[in-house]
């Protein structure tokens, strides 16, 4: 990664809906040059794809949650299976697989309180394997639009 591409990455990550040749122009070089450093980026995972910013709200899903869970016993088929059901729920946005005392932490995005405490009795307390969970609800959330590389 050169500046160049970082200045790619930046740009993209602001408006990925631009056009190569507007991409080109605001760094200055030719359309030709621009696409083919875009698809370098993207043969090696860099880009990994582009994604539409969604009002959640709009969704009607204005309840934010991250719920952390501890899952017993653990094992890679536990780990495994779990993953796989709450990949499966609607409501569930993320999931990351963590170290330290909880082993999931699921995003998830529901209606309102009740269909949160709803989501959390019927969906995830009924499943054995889950030794235990606690929920923070987000009252804000505040993404960087942009990831710079870090130096080394």
């Amino acid at each position: 990664m050169d500046e160049l591409d970082s200045e790619i990455v930046r740009l993209l990550q602001t408006d990925a809906r631009q056009s190569n040749r507007e991409l080109a122009r605001q760094l200055g070089i030719a359309p030709s040059t621009c696409l083919e450093r875009v698809r370098a980026l993207t043969r090696r995972g860099v880009i990994r794809g582009y994604h539409a910013d969604i009002d959640l709200a709009a969704l009607n899903r204005g309840v934010q949650a991250l719920v952390s869970i501890q899952v017993r016993p653990l094992s890679r088929s536990v780990l495994d299976t779990f993953k796989e059901f709450a990949a499966g729920l609607p409501e569930v946005i993320s999931i990351f697989v963590l170290s330290g005392g909880d082993d999931f932490q699921l995003h998830v995005g529901v209606q309102d309180l009740d269909h949160l405490h709803a989501f959390l009795l019927d969906r995830l307390s009924k499943r054995k394997e889950i030794a235990g969970f606690r929920t923070s609800v987000i009252f804000q959330e505040m993404s960087k639009p942009t990831l710079s590389r870090l130096e080394s």
